[in-house]
């Protein structure tokens, strides 16, 4: 499956830790993140994550696009629930994304947690049949 993984600010420690904790569940899968989130991740897990723009230069953007080319399984997104100016257009946009293509959200711990152990035990395995063109089902496609 393919995750992307966003952590704003005050929630990069918090998804580093999560990572840590289900470091051998997301290491079957294919990971981005937005670039300083998935450095953090990487250099204490040793995960292999695919680095995006920031989320101020893009990043976010970048992760829209890719759901919206149906590229995207599920979306980790550890917002900062402290009022802010910034993002708010980029984050609704997010979201209303992963509303239209049903893609599984989890914006803080708890439901990140659902969601991981749900993959884990193969709950999320109708992604496949939604996304079969991403790399790691076209891979399964060929070893059946």
């Amino acid at each position: 499956m393919e995750i992307a993984i966003i952590a704003h600010d005050t929630k990069k420690e918090l998804m580093t830790q999560f990572c840590i904790a289900y470091c051998g569940i997301l290491s079957k899968h294919n990971l981005c993140a937005t670039s300083i989130t998935a450095k953090y991740i990487s250099e204490a897990t040793g995960l292999t994550i695919e680095r995006l723009l920031t989320g101020e230069q893009g990043g976010e953007q970048q992760i829209a696009s890719r759901i919206a080319y149906n590229e995207i399984d599920v979306l980790l997104d550890f917002r900062d629930t402290r009022p802010s100016e910034r993002g708010g257009e980029v984050e609704h946009e997010l979201f209303r994304l992963c509303d239209l293509y049903n893609i599984p959200v989890a914006t803080n711990i708890a439901t990140a947690e659902v969601l991981i152990t749900a993959l884990d035990r193969g709950d999320l395995d109708w992604r496949e049949i939604v996304n079969p063109h991403s790399a790691i089902n076209r891979n399964k496609k060929k070893k059946v």
